[in-house]
């Protein structure tokens, strides 16, 4: 079936910031959705509403207000539960983002049942938020850390699965998409591979989630995070996904208010999922506004965001290689999502990054969470293009034109 096409000039308009003028006059070329993507005007909206006209707190009061409040927070844990077809709304967290999802799995599960001996499968290409909770739950129960190895070109070494996944392995935590490489790991497969051995099974899909479909229940994902930020919600507002067996198994990782069954002097018990793991107040208009950003997505589609994305990924890669010194980190387009990582030689990468935001190009530079991989990959550091549904080709242009205005600057040629 031939990918709808995508009328970005309409959808472009229904984002404020790229209405808007930079101080040199130039537009918005903004190549960092990757780091957070821009809001369109609903999810603006949305949060303006609830605070203008029904704000209360979240399950307190049986008023109109907080009576409205809670019908529209369940409305929105519901539209997350079929973004990714989990089988219940109550296995969907509210947290504060993909970092704190993944403490509350790391330290509510692996904390609970991680003993010494056990191993913890992590890899190269991981974000630090997937990396520095599992080692602080393996100092913590004895457990070891073990990292599955990446090919030459960025992807996971299917051919050693397995020599990593074995008995020990309780549990195999991954990236749906790298934040840096652009590689879309084999969710389906790795999945079996670590169930086979009676593992629990880990994804962070903060990139992923917002460029392609995620079934948590025809993939077996056990555990899954991701952030509203990068689906074009608001901040502050986060998803932790359990299987809702496995959500018994898991202990909570904040204690207080709302999250509790009964409280004595000496002991305490706690609710049930999903109020077990929201102590205090959560970030209830971010939360109401999520709904929003997924029912903006899913208006528009997956399938069409991905084509578009497609060939926006293809188009910045042929031309980034036409300069010299280009080096493009992660696998082929056909193995990667939306994100090109590069070191041009003769240039620092923070040097490439304000010169061309002299030119209103916005990029990511550093090691991006993922100092694994830069020592990997032999490098500090990388210059990162990102994009999002609202990106164009104009915005290629722009991209290579303030290159070569760097390089002009950097006496590069």
């Amino acid at each position: 079936m031939e990918t709808q096409l995508l009328d970005i000039a309409a959808i472009r308009d229904q984002f404020p910031v790229f209405r808007e003028t930079l101080p040199n006059g130039s537009p918005v070329t903004f190549l960092d959705s990757g780091a957070s993507a821009q809001k369109p005007q609903c999810v603006i909206d949305a949060e303006r509403e609830v605070l203008e006209t029904h704000y209360a707190n979240a399950y307190r009061g049986v008023y109109q207000f907080g009576a409205q409040i809670d019908e529209e927070l369940e409305a929105s844990r519901e539209a997350v539960r079929r973004l990714i077809n989990a089988d219940d709304s109550s296995e969907i967290i509210f947290t504060s983002g993909t970092t704190m999802s993944l403490n509350m799995i790391a330290f509510g599960w692996g904390g609970r049942h991680l003993k010494a001996g056990d191993e913890i499968l992590l890899n190269h290409m991981e974000h630090h938020a997937n990396i520095v909770p599992w080692q602080q739950v393996a100092e913590r129960t004895g457990a070891v850390v073990r990292y599955l190895p990446l090919t030459a070109d960025g992807r996971l070494d299917l051919q050693r699965l397995d020599e990593f996944i074995t008995p020990k392995t309780k549990i195999l935590s991954v990236t749906g998409m790298s934040n840096v490489l652009g590689t879309i790991n084999p969710i389906p497969e790795l999945s079996k591979r670590i169930h086979d051995v009676g593992g629990v099974f880990v994804v962070d899909a903060a990139q992923s989630v917002p460029h392609q479909v995620v079934d948590v229940i025809a993939d077996q994902i056990d555990f899954l995070a991701f952030s509203g930020h990068k689906l074009y919600g608001p901040t502050g507002i986060g998803i932790m996904y359990g299987r809702s067996d496995l959500l018994e198994q898991t202990d909570p990782l904040l204690f207080g208010g709302h999250m509790i069954d009964r409280v004595y002097e000496d002991h305490s018990s706690w609710a049930e999922a999903p109020a077990k793991f929201e102590a205090g107040t959560l970030p209830i208009v971010q939360a109401i506004a999520l709904k929003t950003a997924v029912e903006y997505v899913e208006g528009i589609g997956f399938e069409a965001m991905h084509g578009h994305e497609v060939s926006l990924t293809q188009s910045a890669h042929q031309r980034l290689m036409e300069f010299p010194g280009v080096t493009i980190y992660g696998p082929s387009i056909e193995h990667k999502g939306a994100i090109l990582s590069f070191t041009m030689e003769g240039a620092h990468p923070e040097d490439l990054a304000q010169l061309l935001d002299r030119k209103g190009v916005f990029v990511r530079h550093g090691h991006h969470c993922t100092m694994p991989l830069h020592d990997l990959l032999g490098v500090s550091s990388t210059v990162r293009v990102s994009f999002g549904l609202y990106n164009n080709q104009d915005d290629i242009d722009r991209l290579v034109d303030a290159l070569q205005f760097a390089r002009h600057r950097l006496r590069l040629g």
